[in-house]
């Protein structure tokens, strides 16, 4: 059973996930007005918003040693204000290049902070190794909540206001994520109740031990995997389906969607992973991709087949997400999470550097998304081979959580 103080961790999490993760997975609702804005093609928004997510990676080994070191509370506070100021500055630049700081670097920096990876690093020293996963799947779905609630909300935004006036407010919003962090050190007391002798283990031990780790790497590449799906879908569907004739209402519903049914699709690949092996669940996650990406390309894009695409992909959306953390967790113990996990996160934003970034180039090369589709379709493949062969058996010489 969970502590009493259990729930109030897992609650501020959900408040600083919903708002941070649910304004970013909102960026793909700007791309048009902000291009046309600056008379650009769609290669120049989708490179801030690579950049944007390279950079979130970058960033996120250092800023796990600094939440794993000094704890959470004042690594999330100075990232809302990062990605606050991140936000400000984008909607008041008059030259188009100051864009890959505000919404690059600086909103990158701001995620980093505020995202998966601090939040579930706390999380997994209070919780029991059991009962991990789908405690990583309930913090998840938080994110698709807020993917659920932002996305209109934007759309609404844009058609009551200009852009500018959009991002201006969603950097008041992060003001709520400060709020959630100050709240974390009541839930404190909790990071002792479950966890046994790990302490003895130095950070450098524990990189060397997972460097030498061949499912380390595998995890690795398989999170590539999803940040490339994941940013080219959340950033490219809105004009793909544009481009097809339909409303914009269609696209904000399709992603709208996703996010909605990835808060069912979170919890249960977290249950499931709870009941099965990780690799298996996860495996079978990308075959699941793989056939709902074939569909949507082979299929004629309808708003029908749009909001069944929404939610098809929206239930294997970011189950990788516990499922991976799950097994690093599982394999490395909780101590070092925020950092072996802050690593492998950073291999998701490359992948979401390119799917952003590649997506926008292969449209202005090509006019059409269909070549990066079909990359998509066979990456999904090869992700669900590559976790097979994970050894995802505890390391012998770390102690791990009892019940």
């Amino acid at each position: 059973m969970f502590t009493f103080r259990f729930p109030l961790l897992v609650w501020l999490g959900i408040g600083i996930l919903i708002t941070s993760l649910g304004i970013r997975q909102s960026f793909g609702i700007f791309m048009m007005p902000v291009s046309d804005y600056f008379h650009t093609g769609r290669e120049f928004f989708s490179f801030a918003i690579a950049l944007q997510n390279l950079l979130f990676g970058a960033f996120q080994p250092f800023v796990g040693m600094a939440a794993d070191r000094w704890g959470p509370k004042r690594i999330i506070i100075l990232g809302s204000a990062s990605y606050a100021a991140g936000l400000y500055l984008t909607s008041i630049t008059v030259e188009p290049t100051m864009i890959y700081l505000s919404l690059g670097v600086l909103v990158g920096l701001g995620l980093s902070a505020t995202s998966y990876v601090i939040v579930l690093g706390a999380v997994a020293k209070v919780v029991p190794a059991q009962h991990a996963a789908k405690a990583f799947g309930l913090t998840t779905a938080a994110g698709s909540f807020g993917m659920f609630a932002m996305i209109p909300g934007a759309q609404t935004l844009l058609s009551i206001y200009d852009w500018q006036s959009a991002m201006q407010i969603f950097a008041v919003m992060c003001s709520f994520i400060v709020v959630f962090a100050f709240f974390i050190n009541m839930a404190k007391g909790e990071a002792h109740t479950h966890t046994v002798h790990e302490d003895l283990q130095t950070l450098k031990e524990a990189l060397k031990e997972a460097f030498t780790h061949k499912g380390y790497w595998l995890i690795h590449i398989g999170f590539f995997v999803c940040g490339f799906h994941v940013m080219f879908i959340a950033t490219h569907l809105p004009s793909y389906v544009l481009d097809k004739n339909l409303p914009a209402s269609a696209a904000a519903m399709a992603l709208a969607y996703v996010g909605i049914f990835n808060i069912f699709g979170s919890y249960f690949w977290g249950v499931m992973a709870d009941r099965y092996s990780k690799r298996y669940v996860m495996s079978a996650l990308y075959v699941m991709r793989t056939v709902v990406i074939s569909a949507f390309v082979i299929f004629p894009t309808t708003e029908i087949t749009a909001a069944v695409f929404g939610a098809a992909i929206g239930f294997c959306w970011l189950g990788t997400v516990p499922l991976t953390s799950g097994l690093v967790r599982q394999i490395f113990g909780s101590r070092y999470l925020s950092t072996l996990y802050g690593l492998v996160f950073f291999s998701h934003q490359v992948g979401s550097f390119l799917g952003a970034w590649t997506g926008g180039v292969i449209y202005d090369y090509y006019g059409s998304y269909e070549p990066i589709w079909w990359s998509a379709v066979a990456l999904a493949f090869l992700s669900a081979l590559i976790h097979l062969p994970i050894n995802d058996k505890p390391v012998s010489r770390i102690r791990m959580e009892t019940a």
